[in-house]
């Protein structure tokens, strides 16, 4: 009953991401429809429920575009969790302000990248010149389409690929 279901808005534009149980809640008080059923029937004493992959709000509704947030997780990510002083891919990555915060450096996605503890150290509160490093990549804000942010389910949920495609 956790396993991931996609929400669509009225217009099929991928919304959100919720639990089995919420997407069933949806249909049954008719305020989503049923897209796709990929993964069989819930069955009960006197009756059966499709097990939904993706469902479709039946109610158009109306909110920003989604952005990805700045957090130390999506800055791994963006950095395909490499150090980008060094190359090095450890567990132990940190985030670096590549102009410290000391000196006027914002908590931006521009200004933040991946570093493993040694290059992180190595720099220290010091810009890149002051220290003497580069980076590998200049860093900047991840796409916000459906396909970045939705990635880390999709490997499991092939069939939603056509619905995300394009937003």
């Amino acid at each position: 009953m956790l396993e991931p279901v996609l929400v669509l808005n009225a217009n099929f534009e991928p919304l959100n991401i919720c639990p089995t149980r919420r997407a069933i809640g949806l249909m049954m008080t008719s305020k989503a429809s049923l897209i796709l059923n990929g993964r069989g029937f819930i069955h009960t004493v006197s009756s059966e429920f499709p097990r939904p992959s993706i469902i479709r709000l039946d109610r158009m509704i109306k909110r920003p575009r989604i952005r990805v947030k700045l957090n130390k997780r999506e800055v791994l990510r963006r950095d395909n969790f490499t150090c980008q002083y060094c190359g090095q891919s450890t567990p132990q990555l940190t985030i670096d302000h590549i102009i410290p915060r000391s000196q006027g450096g914002d908590h931006t996605w521009s200004n933040l990248v991946a570093a493993c503890p040694s290059c992180n150290h190595r720099k220290g509160g010091r810009t890149l010149e002051q220290a003497h490093m580069h980076l590998l990549r200049l860093p900047i804000e991840p796409p916000s389409s459906a396909r970045y942010i939705f990635a880390r389910h999709l490997d499991q949920n092939e069939d939603w690929i056509p619905f995300i495609e394009g937003w």
